[in-house]
């Protein structure tokens, strides 16, 4: 039995240099542009996601959901310059509009939780 946290999201590297990415969460919707071509979303992500792996970011999860978001995407990223900019290229493109949120695992908050005064 793994005695790994599976809330825990690490990078491929070394266990002497393992280091935790941090976690994204954008909500998404649809632009009239993009839902005008909603038969290929599936296929801008993919390609979304090849194009941005060599700038470390990796799509851990993508859903289309029902509701007011048409996607919520779960993705790690190096840093949140990084993410900003790989949201800001999508958005570019006129397909969606992104909310993002930075998630932080229990571990992590327990970190910040430590430096509460």
């Amino acid at each position: 039995m793994s005695t790994a946290n599976p809330n825990e999201s690490k990078s491929k590297v070394t266990p002497a240099t393992e280091k935790i990415k941090p976690t994204y969460i954008s909500l998404v919707q649809f632009t009239d542009k993009g839902i005008q071509g909603a038969k290929q979303t599936t296929q801008r992500v993919a390609v979304w996601a090849a194009k941005v792996q060599s700038m470390g970011v990796t799509i851990k999860q993508m859903y289309w959901t029902l509701g007011q978001y048409d996607q919520v995407c779960i993705f790690e990223a190096p840093d949140d310059e990084t993410a900003a900019s790989v949201l800001l290229a999508a958005d570019m493109l006129g397909n969606i509009r992104t909310q993002t949120m930075r998630a932080f695992t229990a571990s992590e908050m327990e970190k910040i939780l430590a430096n509460v005064p």
